[in-house]
């Protein structure tokens, strides 16, 4: 099962950049097109495709390597049991909102599949809506573990809260 996760990290992570990379090919193509009088109208479209998915791809892969953005004033303050309990807190909170988006995104999904994205022919927009609940499977994955690791380590931060090193996930 590791060995999948760790795959499933990999795909992940590359999809992220990948998608990334082609909606800034794709914006600066555009541009660059609108400039030479021959515009690429559906550029943007497919570029804003591009964003969802790498937004909640790359959310799920800064959560993995503990690289979200962090407001600790208060936490760092408190003993290693309280700072675990606002994690655990947090955890339960960040669960919670997870398990609430993914049937909702689902639905959202199954609702939208006759629309068309941005008027684009046989492209539905549940494609561009598939991120969020997708999206929140891999942070609902991802969130479990570090609550696995949080019981198992029983204090040791050492590895439930240390960055993953060489873009490889836990």
């Amino acid at each position: 099962m590791k060995k999948f996760y760790k795959g499933l990290c990999y795909v992940e992570a590359f999809l992220a950049r990948l998608f990334l990379t082609a909606m800034v090919i794709l914006v600066f193509s555009a541009g660059l097109a609108r400039l030479l009088g021959h515009p690429i109208n559906w550029a943007m479209d497919i570029a804003t495709c591009l964003f969802a998915w790498a937004c909640f791809l790359s959310a799920d892969v800064a959560w993995q390597r503990n690289r979200l953005m962090s407001v600790e004033v208060l936490t760092n303050r408190l003993s290693e049991a309280g700072r675990r309990y606002f994690r655990l807190a947090n955890y339960t909170i960040l669960t919670a909102f997870l398990l609430y988006v993914i049937p909702a995104g689902v639905w959202l999904s199954w609702v939208s599949r006759a629309r068309a994205f941005q008027g684009i022919p046989d492209f539905s927009y549940s494609w561009v809506t598939m991120a969020m609940p997708v999206g929140a499977v891999l942070l609902l994955v991802t969130t479990v573990l570090k609550v696995r690791d949080e019981f198992g380590n029983r204090g040791d931060r050492s590895q439930a809260q240390a960055p993953v090193e060489g873009g490889q996930c836990c």
